[in-house]
C-alpha cells in the first residue's frame, strides 16, 4: 500500500517580549494566527511573520509554525 501525506491545518505563533515584572522574571505573550493555507511555504510563512511584527509595539522572541498532518493508506 502507498502512504498519502495531507495536510489538516496549519497555525502561526508569533511570541512577544512584554520585559520583566516585578521579580525579574521575563513575561511575554502568544498571539496564534489560525485558518493559515496549508500549502504555504515556510518562507512565505516567515515573511508574513515579520510584516505582522512590524505593527505591533513589543519585539518579537520567537516565531513557530504549527502543522497537523493525516497518514492515509491509498
Amino acid at each position: 500500500m502507498a502512504l498519502e501525506v495531507r495536510p489538516i491545518d496549519t497555525r502561526l505563533q508569533i511570541q512577544f517580549d512584554l520585559g520583566q515584572d516585578q521579580n525579574g522574571r521575563r513575561v511575554t505573550r502568544t498571539k496564534t494566527l489560525t485558518r493559515i493555507k496549508n500549502d504555504i511555504d515556510d518562507n512565505q510563512l516567515y515573511d508574513l511573520a515579520n510584516q505582522l511584527a512590524g505593527l505591533q509595539i513589543h519585539p518579537v522572541s520567537m516565531v513557530r509554525k504549527i502543522a497537523q498532518f493525516e497518514y492515509v493508506n491509498v
